[in-house]
């Protein structure tokens, strides 16, 4: 595992925590995933996922989309390596469609 791999397999564990601490919400499955998966992994599977996740609509229901995945990938230029431009489209598009506020509205345009 790379640095950058590292790097963010902590930021997805931290998502997780800031959940369960700042919404309440206990992302079970989500932390099954990360500790049998791995970060990148899990992140792609759920990037590359034709539907939403019961974990990102429980967190759309709390108000709480900056804790998910897709804004993790989406708000957060350096993880971008991570990624194909296609899954940070996915989570841009994704977001939008649930009208999540970007931090960098010229950053995260999705095409008409």
């Amino acid at each position: 595992m790379g640095r950058l791999e590292e790097k963010f397999q902590g930021a997805m564990f931290d998502i997780y925590r800031r959940a369960k601490a700042e919404a309440g919400y206990n992302a079970t499955v989500f932390l099954k995933m990360l500790n049998e998966r791995g970060a990148l992994s899990t992140a792609k599977y759920l990037l590359n996922a034709d539907e939403q996740s019961d974990g990102y609509t429980a967190l759309w229901l709390k108000g709480r989309l900056d804790l998910t995945v897709e804004a993790l990938v989406a708000e957060n230029e350096k993880w971008h390596p991570l990624f194909d431009p296609k899954e940070i489209e996915r989570a841009r598009a994704r977001l939008a469609a649930n009208e999540f506020e970007f931090k960098f509205k010229e950053q995260n345009k999705t095409p008409g």
